[in-house]
């Protein structure tokens, strides 16, 4: 599913207008949203029943360039991590 997608599902399932479902999408998973502002200051976001999202921090470390094989230095770096919530397994490993 992709973000036009959600869009789609979010005006079917709360009946809400296209243009309000596409603005809460972007307020929340936009790059400049409310789950990227947080996790930019370093604060963890937890949505009960769904999962949790952190920022991780990445050292610096020396990897190698794959065209010509030299040494290269990586720098350290911040990206996010997402973990799911115990309902949302749950609800995925159900019995059919």
């Amino acid at each position: 599913m992709n973000k036009a997608e959600l869009v789609a599902a979010l005006v079917q399932r709360a009946g809400l207008k296209k243009a309000d479902a596409a603005g809460a999408v972007e307020a929340l998973f936009g790059t400049n949203g409310i789950i990227a502002a947080e996790l930019r200051r370093g604060a963890r976001v937890q949505i009960t029943g769904f999962g949790s999202f952190h920022p991780r921090t990445r050292g610096a470390r020396m990897g190698r360039d794959p065209r010509t094989g030299t040494t290269i230095q990586i720098r350290a770096a911040v990206a996010p991590l997402f973990r799911a919530g115990a309902a949302l397994k749950a609800a995925l490993n159900r019995k059919r």
